[in-house]
């Protein structure tokens, strides 16, 4: 049976975000009424993403998911970083031009989200498609005096800007009186440069990558990347910006930056940051041999739907520390979830001579309390537990016997409609 087009019943009872940027809940409100611009960060796609990355792009599709549950036409840009330092460094230790190296990653990217279900657009945005855009933020910037010429780089001047630092809450009383320059993409760690970032690097001899544009020989730095591709897609002025919480180190902040640094006025309105994924405990590090990715789950026989629900299930905004236990756990879970709704649903056994009242409530009370939870910033957890515990009732009222044809019908539907949110119900 397929899904029909999902109507929240809860349409009049308001989604609350939190929003990083004020530090506390609001009720969420499009520029344009059932309209939303989402701009959501893709993977740097130097290497393949493991599962703390995915963990960010699933709470993005989720939260994509559940905007057009409830009625709105979602307006999505996910963005892959294809040009930058680490990417560059890569495609050389493997001997390979950077467009071969990020286009085998872009492959395997789409391949996991397909069977992690994750809607990704036909045309996902890429850095080295939108180098023009990029120049032309840049040439903005240098007009207004925001942006100057070091050699034959560009920096841009945090000072010339009133609001930085703003998102992360930056103090920029301690910032230094003389001017640093800083010129790499990324710097290690969660630290903040306090000097001029770098929007355009210069044309070096022996460089891999490089355009021919009207500011020069070069390419664009990551900072100036995502806006680029954003103003391109959505405009100067969206809803919604995602990603993960390490991005209000820098990242977001002069994404922010760059943008209003233009217009002079507000960018975006709604700012949501994932925790991360660590593992026993730890930090997923590539030489600690601890970082996980999709073939490991494979190995044990997890099915990527599973995986899905694993890293969905709980809240997006606290860590989650993934462990033996954790996996079995939730894999248990969803397994148990599903033997619940193949039991209600199935025409093995004779259904009940007459179904209880109670039942026709619960079947009904679903959609409600799934609602109920997903508008309380997307508390997946919450809503999973209202579903589970109200498949156990009917299991309990049912005796395990599957519902009479037009209430298993309706169960169904309602399942099915929350599933396209969820995506881990029924396997595909």
């Amino acid at each position: 049976m397929k899904a029909k087009q999902p109507q929240a019943r809860t349409k009049s009872c308001p989604l609350v975000l939190f929003n990083t940027f004020t530090r506390r809940r609001e009720v969420f409100t499009s520029l344009k009424p059932d309209e939303v611009k989402l701009f959501t960060c893709g993977p740097s796609i130097y290497r393949r993403p493991h599962l703390g990355n995915y963990r960010t792009f699933l709470y993005e599709d989720v939260l994509e998911r559940y905007l057009e549950y409830r009625g709105n036409t979602v307006h999505r840009v996910i963005v892959v970083t294809d040009v930058e330092d680490k990417a560059i460094e890569e495609a050389a230790t493997e001997g390979l031009s950077v467009k071969d190296l990020t286009d085998r990653n872009v492959e395997q990217f789409r391949a996991e989200c397909d069977r992690l279900g994750i809607k990704l657009p036909d045309v996902i945005s890429r850095a080295s498609t939108s180098i023009e855009s990029a120049v032309t933020l840049i040439e903005k910037l240098m007009e207004k005096g925001i942006a100057y010429r070091h050699g034959d780089d560009i920096f841009y001047d945090p000072l010339k800007y009133p609001g930085f630092g703003e998102l992360f809450g930056l103090d920029m009383s301690n910032w230094p009186k003389e001017r640093r320059r800083y010129a790499q993409d990324t710097y290690n760690g969660n630290r903040w440069n306090l000097g001029d970032f770098i929007v355009w690097h210069g044309y070096k001899e022996g460089d891999l990558v490089g355009w021919e544009t009207r500011i020069g020989k070069g390419r664009p730095s990551w900072n100036v990347q995502d806006p680029a591709m954003c103003v391109e897609k959505l405009g100067y002025e969206i809803d919604i910006h995602c990603g993960g919480v390490d991005n209000l180190y820098r990242h977001h902040d002069y994404n922010r930056a760059i943008v209003e640094g233009i217009t002079d006025r507000e960018f975006c309105h709604y700012w949501l940051h994932g925790e991360h994924v660590i593992v026993d405990g730890t930090k997923m590090s590539k030489s600690l041999g601890n970082v996980l990715y999709l073939d490991h789950m494979d190995e044990r026989k997890i099915t990527a739907r599973e995986v899905r629900f694993m890293l969905i299930y709980g809240y997006y905004r606290d860590k989650l520390n993934v462990t033996d236990a954790l996996i079995d756990d939730r894999v248990a879970m969803i397994r148990g979830i599903r033997e619940s709704i193949a039991s209600l649903l199935s025409g093995r056994k004779q259904p009940p001579a007459d179904l209880p009242e109670r039942a026709e409530i619960v079947i009904d009370e679903i959609p409600l309390l799934f609602e109920t939870a997903m508008n309380d910033d997307l508390h997946v957890a919450d809503a999973v537990d209202s579903v589970k515990t109200a498949l156990g009732e009917l299991v309990s009222l049912t005796d395990g016997r599957p519902l009479p044809k037009d209430d298993a019908a309706r169960l169904e539907s309602n399942l099915r409609s929350i599933d396209t949110v969820l995506g881990s119900l029924f396997e595909p």
